[in-house]
């Protein structure tokens, strides 16, 4: 099962993202057609309404109707498993800020992979590897 990371929807809704055609790629190869085949927290639809309306980023940012449209067909649909913070997730996102010496600027990160990590899922697909690599234990799929 793969963990979606924030910036593989990013790419995949945003046609004007550099990694686009990689995370349609992907999607059709990996994900499409198999029920549970991938891993989707709620902190990353979150994060990706956030991101995709914003028009500093985009030339065309999405509105947010449109923004939580895609959010609403992710987490229903049927090759997604929905994945959310538990006990475990708490520990060790504080075991892996310490462990790791990270900052504040990595902390939605860490929560994530931490999110991810609790849940047995041990490989994600992002087009920023350092986000995950950094904790040794996922098999990072880099797009773009």
């Amino acid at each position: 099962m793969i963990g979606l990371d924030t910036s593989f929807l990013v790419a995949l809704c945003v046609r004007e993202h550099a990694a686009h055609s990689a995370a349609t790629a992907l999607l059709e190869k990996e994900i499409t057609g198999r029920p549970g085949g991938c891993a989707l927290a709620p902190q990353v639809l979150t994060e990706f309404a956030h991101v995709v309306t914003d028009p500093k980023r985009f030339e065309k940012p999405l509105s947010m109707g449109a923004a939580l449209d895609f959010c609403d067909q992710w987490w229903g649909a049927e090759e997604v498993r929905a994945i959310s913070p538990d006990d475990e997730t708490g520990r060790l996102f504080t075991a892996w800020m310490r462990q790791h010496r990270l900052g504040r600027k990595r902390i939605l990160d860490t929560f994530l992979a931490a999110t991810y990590f609790a849940a047995g899922v041990k490989s994600v697909v992002t087009t920023d590897w350092r986000d995950f690599s950094t904790f040794g234990v996922f098999d990072v799929r880099r797009i773009g």
